[in-house]
């Protein structure tokens, strides 16, 4: 059987790609990769690391992909990141995995807010033409 151990980007120092893309590099095991979240990029202080460059750094050693949202405008876009820049490095980076669906918002609820999260993945999926 084959284990893969994930790293997200969840909580402190993880959110920072950098320092994450350099515990890669020293673990610097095939089945060691990260799950790249496009929404978890929250440092200590109140501080945050940019969610682009920090999905761009974690993608060559991505195992998995999180497309979280929190919510929607009334127009059916994800508030907070730009999901397609989002996903076009995604895809741009060679990525042919799984991109998980998660949400993670208050406002609607759960389901509500899995079914546009999905909807919007394959809106962009088509536009990407992936």
């Amino acid at each position: 059987m084959k284990l893969n151990v994930l790293l997200e980007n969840h909580i402190g120092l993880s959110c920072d790609g950098s320092w994450l893309v350099s515990v890669m590099k020293k673990v610097n095991l095939p089945n060691c990769g990260t799950l790249a979240d496009f929404n978890n990029f929250n440092l200590p202080d109140g501080k945050s690391y940019d969610c682009y460059k920090g999905v761009g750094e974690l993608m060559p050693f991505a195992k998995a992909v999180s497309a979280q949202t929190t919510g929607f405008d009334a127009d059916g876009k994800p508030t907070g990141a730009d999901f397609r820049r989002l996903l076009k490095i995604v895809v741009d980076s060679g990525y042919r995995g799984y991109v998980e669906v998660e949400f993670s918002g208050e406002n609607i609820p759960e389901a509500e807010g899995i079914r546009k999260s999905k909807q919007l993945l394959e809106k962009l999926r088509t536009e990407l033409g992936t």
